[in-house]
């Protein structure tokens, strides 16, 4: 069993990571209120990443929106987009450079390897059913005794994904919810780092930014706890220090589906044009003010 030792040294930073696909909801007011309290708590540096990596789903729009819903909000931060700070660019459509160093340092040793398989291949072919709010099915191995190894001098053209070590459990401590175990290899597959479109994956992006942004905790909902399991892999397998998470308690509509951006009743912006005060939005989020 490898334990995660998630201890940083020096002053606390946080960081508000939205992707500008569609209006911010209820459920982010949720998670990014408590992020910027976890950071006000410590004194510490609360920074604004623009995670636009999806162009096709990225929108001017909503990046001008999800400035203008948060400050509504009363959520202030100190490094982003708009203000600057020592680790920019703060939108990750332009740290390729980054990406692609951590590519290339995982392809020296071996940790990723390229993969033909469609998503159809992968959904039809998983050996285990998408559960826990997960979005990635369990992938099978096809391309994982690939013989054209390279030289490969750019991830375009193919899918790569990362070898996980079959039958290790991947521990860490959720500051909410404490010890959490999966094993590599039965609760997840390999998954992907690179896409074949030459888009960095969010598991490969997510990593490399929150090290370089020197992050100490990451706040987000408890949906993505499998993909930190995933993500603590990529930390070792690059040598990076891992930080300390916080997963939120996810809002649900009545029907007990969480909330996503096509609700749109639920949006911040809606709600906003109905009247609301930012105190009322934030106690239908269930957060203590």
């Amino acid at each position: 069993m490898s334990e995660v030792s998630s201890d940083l040294h020096g002053r606390y930073r946080g960081r508000l990571a939205p992707s500008p696909t569609g209006l911010l909801h209820l459920g982010h007011a949720r998670t990014f209120w408590i992020a910027a309290q976890r950071a006000l708590q410590s004194h510490g540096t609360l920074i604004l990443r623009n995670e636009d990596l999806d162009s096709e789903r990225c929108r001017p729009e909503f990046v001008r929106a999800m400035y203008k819903d948060l400050r509504w909000l009363g959520i202030q931060w100190a490094e982003g987009p708009d203000c600057g700070g020592p680790y920019a660019p703060y939108m990750q459509s332009k740290r390729r450079d980054f990406y692609f160093q951590a590519w290339r340092k995982l392809l020296d040793h071996r940790s990723i390897y390229p993969c033909t398989c469609s998503r159809r291949d992968v959904a039809q072919a998983a050996t285990a059913p998408n559960n826990d709010g997960d979005d990635e099915p369990r992938y099978p191995g096809t391309c994982r005794q690939r013989c054209d190894r390279g030289p490969f001098d750019s991830p375009a053209g193919i899918n790569w994904r990362f070898r996980v070590p079959d039958g290790e459990s991947v521990c860490f401590v959720d500051r909410r919810l404490g010890t959490k175990t999966y094993v590599a290899g039965e609760d997840f597959g390999d998954f992907l780092v690179w896409r074949r479109d030459d888009v960095p994956a969010y598991q490969l992006a997510v990593v490399v930014d929150d090290a370089v942004m020197r992050i100490t905790e990451v706040v987000r909902g408890e949906d993505l706890l499998k993909s930190t399991a995933r993500q603590v892999l990529l930390y070792r397998a690059l040598g990076l220090p891992i930080p300390q998470f916080y997963h939120c308690e996810l809002l649900r509509d009545d029907a007990g589906t969480r909330l996503a951006k096509r609700h749109d009743a639920l949006s911040i912006r809606h709600l906003r044009e109905k009247g609301l005060s930012p105190e009322e939005v934030l106690q239908q989020a269930h957060v203590s003010l």
